[in-house]
Order: structure tokens, then sequence, then C-alpha cells
């Protein structure tokens, strides 16, 4: 069966219809408690390092932990106070994944140009797994 809408098509219409952020635009809103920065990597990608602060919400599981009828539902979704923003390798997933968000009826959703790439070479604030472990052991 032939393909007839490939990833980049997905893509380039998910962003067209997302809110993306630039990174200074994310470093600007860090001191923000509203903002909550999702990373949606694969836990394999976390070994190079994750945005400071951020919490893990693999793109595999997040529309059952979003949506308070799953049984996978995780509460810090129900929060409309707050403002998520998603990133992962590159961008593409993020905004794949923002659209699915906003598509499920979310409008405090968007996601970062670049994902993690663009925050490195930005000089964007990383930690690594095992020092986000001892933050949470203190």
């Amino acid at each position: 069966m032939p393909i007839t809408k490939g990833f980049r098509a997905l893509v380039d219409e998910a962003m067209a219809e997302v809110k993306t952020h630039t990174v200074p635009e994310v470093l600007a809103m860090l001191d923000d408690p509203k903002v909550h920065i999702i990373d949606i990597r694969d836990v394999r990608e976390l070994k190079e390092g994750t945005v400071t602060g951020s919490t893990h919400a693999p793109r595999c599981m997040l529309e059952f932990w979003v949506d308070p009828e799953s049984p996978y539902h995780k509460p810090m979704w129900a929060d409309e106070s707050k403002h998520f923003i998603l990133f992962c390798g590159a961008g593409w997933r993020s905004a794949l994944a923002t659209k699915t968000l906003q598509d499920m009826g979310m409008t405090n959703v968007s996601h970062i140009d670049g994902g993690f790439e663009a925050w490195v070479k930005h000089g964007g604030p990383t930690e690594t797994l095992e020092e986000r472990k001892a933050k949470k052991g203190k």
C-alpha cells in the first residue's frame, strides 16, 4: 500500500496549526510557575540529558495520560492553569503531539521549535538523569 501522506506533510500541517516557541522564548518563561516543560522523547533518548526541571511523558503514552477517562490518566494534565510546552529531539514529534493534544481539546499546549537539539545549541539548562534523581532524593 503506498503512503499517500508522508511524515513531512503531517509535520508541516501540524506546524501550521500549533503554537511554536523558539528556545529563547521558552528560556524567558522558565521562572513562570504556570509553565510546565514536557519531554516526549523515548526513554532511551534521555541518556543525552533533558531540560532541567522538565517532566518526561513519553509520546507513546501521551494521549492516555491526558485523557481523564483513561486508566492511565495523570492528574497533572487536568490543570488548566498550566501551560504545557512539549519538546522532542528535533521538533517534529512534538509538533505532531501538540496537534494531537489540541485535537483532544487542550488549548494550553505548545512546543519548542527545534526540540532538544536547539535547546542545547542555545545553551538551555540541562540535567542528566543522575542529577535529576539526586535532586529528588534530597
